[in-house]
C-alpha cells in the first residue's frame, strides 16, 4: 500500500513538472508568431488589386519584423483606420494594394524599407440577402462578382414548396425576376444578372 501511494506521488510530481515546463515555453511573443503564421496560411478571399475596401471591413496590417505595426483593424464608419505614428488613414474606396502603397510610403519616414502587407480578413461592407423558401436564408458577404445562380447555390437548396420559377431580386426599388428552371436548362440566360451590394433575392 505504501509503495502504491509513493508511485502516485511520483506520478503527480512528474505531471506537474511537465505542465509547468510546457506553460513556461509558451511566451506572448510565441503566441503572436503562431497567430501571424496562421493568418499567412489563410488564402485571400478578395482580389487585392480590384476589391474596394469599405466601412466595417476587417483588415490585417502586417509589417515584416515590426510587431508594433502588425495588428487587425476595423475600418470605421467614416472610412478611416488608425495607424501608430501615422494617425488616421483613408482606407475606404481603396484596394488592398493601393492601401499597401500608401502605408509603405508613410511608414518610410519612420522605418527603413518597411515591408507592408494588407489583408482583408472579413468583408462586412458589401452584402446581399436571400430570403424565403431556402434552407439557409440570411445575409452573405459579397466578396467577388457573382451571378444570381451562384448566389442561390450558397443558400443550402430550396425547400419542398419553393416556387423557383418566380424568384424576385429587389434592387434599388426595382424588381427583377429569375426563373431557376429556365436558367439551369440554358434558357433566358439574361436573367442571370450579376449580384450587387444590397440585393435582396426572394424565393417565394
Amino acid at each position: 500500500m505504501k509503495a502504491l501511494f509513493s508511485a502516485q506521488v511520483v506520478l503527480a510530481a512528474v505531471v506537474a513538472a511537465c505542465g509547468w515546463t510546457a506553460s513556461a515555453q509558451i511566451k506572448p511573443e510565441d503566441s503572436r508568431a503562431v497567430n501571424t503564421a496562421a493568418l499567412d496560411e489563410v488564402p485571400l478571399a478578395v482580389d487585392p488589386h480590384k476589391y474596394q475596401i469599405g466601412a466595417e471591413d476587417i483588415l490585417f496590417v502586417k509589417v515584416w519584423r515590426e510587431p508594433d505595426f502588425t495588428f487587425p483593424v476595423a475600418v470605421r464608419p467614416d472610412g478611416k483606420i488608425t495607424i501608430p505614428l501615422l494617425g488616421e488613414i483613408d482606407a475606404a474606396g481603396t484596394t488592398p494594394i493601393e492601401l499597401t502603397g500608401t502605408l509603405t510610403g508613410r511608414l518610410s519616414q519612420y522605418l527603413n524599407n518597411p515591408n507592408v502587407s494588407i489583408f482583408v480578413t472579413d468583408v462586412r461592407s458589401k452584402k446581399y440577402y436571400i430570403d424565403g423558401e431556402v434552407n439557409r436564408p440570411g445575409s452573405y458577404p459579397l466578396v467577388t462578382n457573382i451571378t444570381i445562380l451562384e448566389a442561390l447555390s450558397h443558400s443550402g437548396g430550396f425547400k419542398d414548396f419553393a416556387n423557383t420559377k418566380k424568384i424576385r431580386i429587389l434592387r434599388a426599388g426595382k424588381i427583377n425576376y429569375f426563373n431557376f428552371k429556365d436558367v439551369t436548362t440554358g434558357k433566358r440566360l439574361e436573367q442571370n444578372i450579376t449580384v450587387q451590394n444590397g440585393d435582396h433575392i426572394i424565393v417565394p
